[in-house]
C-alpha cells in the first residue's frame, strides 16, 4: 500500500508498502503493482497542478466562468486516476473548456507519457499484441478501441504539426555526387473500406564511390491513391535539391506508371528495381527453356542471369540483346 505522507512546494514524499512472498515472480509482480500505485498517487497530485482556482478566464473575446467542480477519470502509465477539476463555460452556454487538460496536454483522457507509450507500441505492433503487453508487463489493462482512439489522436497531431517541422541535413564529409529516389507501395485491404496503397520511399545521398552518405525515409498510411504520400516526397526532394542542384537524381522503382510519371519530373534518369527485374526475367527464362521437364535449366539460367545483372557492367545490353533473339526464336 501507498501513501502520501508530506507535500513540501514541488516535492512529495510517499511511503510504500511492500508484501515479499512467494516465488520471486510473484514478488517482482507485487514490486510493480506498488510502483504503479506509488505513480497513481504521484500522477494526481501532478495532474491538480495545471488546474486553475476557479477564477473566471477569458480565451479570446470570451468571458468564461467555472462550473462545479467535475469528476473525471484519466489514463496514465501506472493506471488510472480520479479527480475533481475546474470546467469553464460563456455565460450563453456552449462547449465545455477545461484548463487542466488544456495546460497538461491531454490527449483523450490520456496523460502525454500514457498517449507517448502506447503509440509507440502500436506503431510496432498490432492492438491486441499491444493490449496483451500492457496487461503482462506494466499491469495496464485499456480496451483495443481505447489504444486506437489515442494514437489516431497522436497521429493526427504529428500531421498537423509536421508543416512546421524542417529535417537538416547533416554536414557530411564527401562530396555528394548522386541521389536516389526510391518508392515502392503495397495494397492493405482495410476492414470495412477495400484496399488501399501504403506507400514508403526514400531519398539516398552517394559520394562518388558509390558510398551511401545519408537517407531520408518517409511512409504514408494505406489511402486512395497516393497523393500525400507524393506531396510529402516531392517536398523532400526540393529541400535535397536546395543542397545539391548539381547532383545527377535517379529514379528506382517497380513497374507502376504513376510512379515513373512522378520520377520522371524529378530524376534524370529512372531504372527499374532488382528485384522486379528478376520477376521479369524469370518470365523469360521460359522463352529460353520452354519444355516441361526444363524446370531445372530455367533455374540456372535465371540464376546466372541476375548474377551477371547485378555484378557485371554492361550485363544489360547484354540481356535484352539474348531477349530479342529469343523473341524471334518464338516467333
Amino acid at each position: 500500500m501507498a501513501e502520501i505522507i508530506e507535500r513540501n512546494a514541488n516535492e512529495l514524499t510517499i511511503q510504500v508498502t511492500v508484501k515479499l512472498s512467494g516465488s520471486l515472480l510473484e514478488m517482482e509482480n507485487a514490486i510493480l503493482d506498488s510502483c504503479n500505485e506509488m505513480g497513481c498517487l504521484a500522477t494526481t497530485e501532478a495532474l491538480q497542478k495545471f488546474d486553475t482556482d476557479g477564477s473566471p478566464l477569458k480565451l479570446g473575446d470570451t468571458k468564461l466562468t467555472a462550473r462545479a467542480k467535475d469528476n473525471k477519470t484519466y489514463q496514465t502509465p501506472y493506471g488510472s486516476v480520479q479527480l475533481e477539476r475546474y470546467v469553464y463555460q460563456s455565460p450563453k452556454g456552449g462547449k465545455i473548456y477545461c484548463p487542466l487538460e488544456q495546460n497538461a496536454r491531454i490527449i483523450r483522457g490520456a496523460t502525454p507519457k500514457f498517449a507517448q507509450q502506447i503509440a509507440h507500441k502500436y506503431a510496432n505492433m498490432n492492438a491486441p499484441a499491444v493490449c496483451r503487453d500492457l496487461e503482462d508487463n506494466h499491469h495496464r489493462s485499456i480496451a483495443h478501441s481505447y489504444l486506437q482512439d489515442v494514437s489516431d489522436w497522436v497521429g493526427g497531431i504529428a500531421q498537423a504539426k509536421e508543416e512546421l517541422w524542417e529535417y537538416a541535413i547533416p554536414p557530411l564529409n564527401e562530396a555528394v555526387t548522386t541521389i536516389v529516389v526510391s518508392l515502392e507501395g503495397a495494397y492493405v485491404l482495410m476492414r470495412d473500406e477495400g484496399y488501399r496503397e501504403a506507400m514508403v520511399g526514400n531519398i539516398s545521398l552517394y559520394d562518388v564511390t558509390g558510398e551511401r552518405l545519408h537517407t531520408i525515409y518517409i511512409g504514408e498510411a494505406p489511402e486512395y491513391g497516393k497523393g500525400t504520400f507524393f506531396q510529402r516526397l516531392e517536398q523532400e526532394i526540393a529541400t535535397v535539391k536546395k543542397y545539391y542542384p548539381d547532383a545527377l537524381y535517379l529514379g528506382i522503382a517497380d513497374g507502376a506508371k504513376n510512379n515513373w510519371s512522378f520520377l520522371e519530373q524529378h530524376t534524370h534518369r529512372q531504372l527499374l528495381d532488382f528485384f522486379h527485374v528478376t520477376e521479369y526475367l524469370a518470365n523469360v527464362s521460359y522463352a529460353a527453356y520452354p519444355g516441361k521437364t526444363d524446370k531445372p535449366k530455367r533455374t540456372i539460367w535465371l540464376n546466372d542471369r541476375c548474377k551477371q545483372l547485378k555484378r557485371e557492367p554492361g550485363a544489360v545490353e547484354t540481356l535484352i540483346s539474348e531477349m530479342e533473339r529469343l523473341s524471334q526464336k518464338i516467333a
